[in-house]
């Protein structure tokens, strides 16, 4: 079939989705370049320029099987091994070692049903006390995930509603190969004869079993083994039609028949290259852009390059431990040397779980509820493996590959990035998707991306790097709101978490001003939680108290929900109380409690506190009114990338309407002490590429709009403010004397942080100090020389919360 003839098959394949009919035509396609070309163009749109892999250790749990495929050499006969099952003990023993090399990945294979067949698997069992194989899978698998954080992924071959059921408590993911389609490679004299559970029927029907449980599932196909072409593509058409009706097919595997010594197809040819090509480019054709299209590499060595561009995306398990022990005569290649090959097509390896990230961001639906707190751990907002130890808020190294990369003066970065990068630099409006991208960038993307917010940081603020002097006043952590992810705030009996209720007198909060002015701070930044007896008034007795005490103070307090709260329970119009803040001497508002403004997550994290548009609503109005505020996201728990990209063009669209944004605030989340965390239900806070990326991709989005974009030294330690600086930070904050936040939520920064240790963190970036004032004026000369000679902190008083909220407003006399 001539090109001019099949290239409207690619056309269609490029556009849209190839019909049964149209795929199956592609068997006399014999144009293995021009299927390959179309194949890596649809590749490129769905995983762009990564190409992934896991890292696993192989557990062959037994050799004993009830099949006699003629091309095997996995399966063995009793008297051919020692015992018929690993132990427990061994399992674990290779796990951990595995674990201790990285590994994340414990394959989990096995022979179909021994105990049907042998007696020797039968009596091994019961002296275990079990009376079939897989359910002594299911135990050994419990105790890997229970003991280990390697997740289980598990090819047990063909099964029943039950014992799926059974083993998708104790693993990430499942797999089974379908092999071919075809019912006559089951004939006599054919490979799977004699194997009753290679019969396609079977196999298709756990698939549909596996997608009906919601088990994210693996399976292929094994070309050389005496089907056509034709055959094979009904086979991928099978798999199609199972991914349709459950949306489980993780991926397809493409693997090619080697002949093996000892069996009887040990003198059947092998499939040439070209073979392996075709199939794989007309896997890709049909599947589309987003499914995993994988290749084992330990198979095809010397050609790495040449099957990436037939379009596959993923190379499957590799291992630094255990041998390929259905393919022993094909070691894996080196890490090292597949990253490589890989980079020879252009590409970028990266790490993968057994589950992928599309499932991983769906893990409520797809993963029990005994693996997903294990499988939080390991991730990042992408659904991809942490590959470093650091975290929000600890004291760490940053990781050394990015700062190789933030190191980079001219990264390459790809064509999608770059077109990306251009329209963020002549202010246009980016996409979700544009933004969503951007997050995802990796290796020299993501060298390149916070290379640009640097560029546009230097054109738009200079290397003058500011900061504030100032003190947090929190002045109670009691708060009847039931956000997930807050371990500041307390309820009844609450005292688990750091700190006891508490509930600062009028008193307490004029001296903490007081001292804060003598100590040269020029604001006090004020919020708390909602106490259930606070109203509206309270909010206006803190400002009478404050400017009773310290009448210069800038007061940059309350957030959008307790401006919700307050105006709901005076019954005020919102704008009107808004004004009426303004008059008793509010002079701009923090933008916290927007967590994500994306309702999606809103309704996991703070299902209980105003929406998006409500905290939109209140920084629209404030605005209108003439108060400034500050923007924030707190990021890394339950969300993804398309949720923080949804949150940057809420504030854009917003600040472009109302300009009264005066910076952006990323605050990654930290987890160690948050509930929400540690019920298992999020992640481990956001990693070092995401934290630093955040900072970065703010800028390119709020090019033209907000000037200042600011890193949190609290949660990000000195190493991570010190890269933000070189991704497109200008502003490093307060030095808060009392910060109470993030300290409850496990982080160990410190409470404050002095002028003097502002400025060495900015030289030491290379960068030029100045100490500003809230709205990003020059700061008071007077408060300014009060700040390099302060005195110590008094030690604070945090009165014990009783029954009803105290009086926020102080008496003149005491005044």
């Amino acid at each position: 079939m001539s090109n001019i003839e099949f290239q409207p098959l690619i056309d269609v394949a490029l556009s849209g989705e190839l019909s049964d009919e149209q795929a199956l035509a592609l068997h006399r396609c014999d144009d293995t370049a021009a299927l390959a070309a179309a194949a890596a163009q649809l590749r490129d749109r769905g995983f762009g320029n990564v190409v992934s892999y896991s890292r696993k250790v192989f557990i062959p749990l037994t050799q004993l099987c009830r099949d006699v495929c003629h091309y095997c050499t996995f399966a063995k006969t009793p008297k051919r091994i020692e015992r018929a099952f690993l132990s427990v003990e061994e399992v674990l023993r290779q796990v951990r070692e595995a674990e201790k090399l990285g590994c994340k990945e414990a394959l989990f294979t096995l022979g179909e049903k021994p105990e049907l067949r042998y007696r020797a698997a039968r009596e091994a069992l019961a002296e275990m006390g079990f009376a079939t194989t897989l359910e002594y899978l299911a135990h050994v698998a419990s105790r890997v995930r229970d003991e280990t954080s390697v997740l289980p992924h598990i090819n047990a071959g063909c099964m029943s509603d039950d014992e799926i059921a059974m083993l998708r408590p104790v693993s990430a993911s499942m797999g089974i190969m379908l092999e071919s389609a075809a019912e006559r490679l089951c004939d006599k004299g054919m490979p799977h004869h004699g194997s009753p559970d290679k019969a396609p029927a079977a196999r298709l029907a756990t698939l549909r079993r596996a997608g009906e449980a919601r088990v994210p599932f693996t399976s292929g196909i094994l070309i050389g083994i005496g089907e056509t072409r034709c055959e094979r593509i009904e086979s991928l058409l099978a798999l199609r039609r199972v991914h349709r009706e459950h949306g489980h097919l993780q991926e397809i595997i493409i693997q090619n028949f080697r002949a093996k010594q000892g069996t009887k197809m040990a003198s059947a040819p092998e499939p040439d290259l070209d073979e392996l090509l075709w199939t794989i480019a007309v896997a890709r054709l049909i599947f589309g852009a987003q499914m995993s299209i994988q290749a084992p590499p330990n198979l095809s060595p010397g050609v790495l390059p040449q099957i990436v561009a037939a379009g596959i995306n993923d190379w499957g398990g590799v291992s630094p431990v255990t041998p390929d022990f259905v393919n022993p005569e094909a070691p894996w290649p080196h890490v090292e040397r597949l990253a490589k090959e890989t980079a020879l097509s252009g590409k970028y390896l990266h790490e993968r779980l057994t589950i992928y990230p599309r499932y991983v961001r769906d893990g409520e639906r797809w993963l029990d509820d005994a693996i997903l707190p294990q499988l939080l751990r390991l991730v990042d907002g992408q659904g991809l493996p942490r590959t470093d130890g650091w975290l929000t808020g600890q004291v760490a190294a940053a990781p050394e590959q990015e700062l190789r990369l933030l190191a980079k003066e001219r990264p390459q970065a790809s064509s999608v990035i770059a077109d990306i990068l251009r329209r963020a630099e002549a202010q246009q409006v980016l996409t979700e998707a544009d933004i969503v991208r951007l997050f995802e960038a990796r290796n020299d993307d993501f060298a390149a991306v916070c290379r640009a917010a640097d560029t546009l940081r230097r054109q738009r603020c200079g290397d003058r790097v500011s900061y504030v002097v100032n003190r947090n006043i929190n002045y109670t952590n009691v708060c009847y709101f039931k956000c997930q992810f807050c371990a500041f705030s307390k309820g009844k009996l609450s005292e688990n978490l750091r700190g006891r209720p508490y509930d600062l007198s009028a008193e307490e909060i004029a001296r903490r001003a007081t001292e804060a002015w003598q100590r040269g701070a020029t604001e006090v930044c004020m919020q708390g939680g909602i106490h259930p007896e606070y109203t509206g008034q309270t909010y206006l007795d803190i400002l009478a108290t404050l400017r009773g005490a310290t009448p210069q103070m800038h007061v940059h307090a309350f957030s959008p929900l307790e401006v919700w709260q307050g105006a709901e329970t005076l019954g005020l119009p919102l704008e009107d109380y808004l004004r009426q803040l303004k008059a008793d001497g509010l002079h701009s508002l923090p933008g916290t409690a927007a967590e994500v403004l994306d309702d999606e997550v809103r309704a996991v994290l703070c299902p209980d506190k105003i929406n998006t548009a409500q905290w939109l609503e209140v920084m629209e109005t404030a605005h209108r009114v003439g108060l400034p505020t500050t923007a924030t996201i707190m990021f890394g728990h339950v969300d993804g990338y398309h949720n923080w990209a949804r949150h940057l063009l809420a504030i854009a669209d917003l600040q472009r309407r109302s300009g009264g944004f005066t910076e952006f605030v990323p605050l990654p989340f930290v987890a160690s002490e948050s509930p929400i965390y540690l019920k298992g239900r999020a992640r481990r806070g956001p990693t070092f590429r995401e934290s630093i990326l955040m900072h970065a991709v703010a800028r390119l989005v709020f090019n033209g709009l907000i000037d200042n974009i600011q890193a949190s030294w609290v949660k990000l330690g000195e190493a991570g403010v010190l890269a933000c600086l070189n991704a497109g930070v200008n502003d490093l904050g307060g030095t808060l004397m009392n910060e109470t936040i993030t300290r409850a939520a496990g982080a160990s920064h410190g409470e404050e942080t002095s002028p003097e240790q502002m400025e060495w963190r900015i030289t030491a970036a290379g960068r030029q100090p100045w100490q500003r004032n809230t709205l990003y004026g020059k700061a008071d000369a007077q408060q300014v020389l009060r700040a390099r000679h302060a005195r110590a902190l008094q030690q604070t008083v945090n009165d014990p919360a009783s029954k009803y909220e105290r009086s926020k407003r102080e008496l003149i006399a005491s005044s």
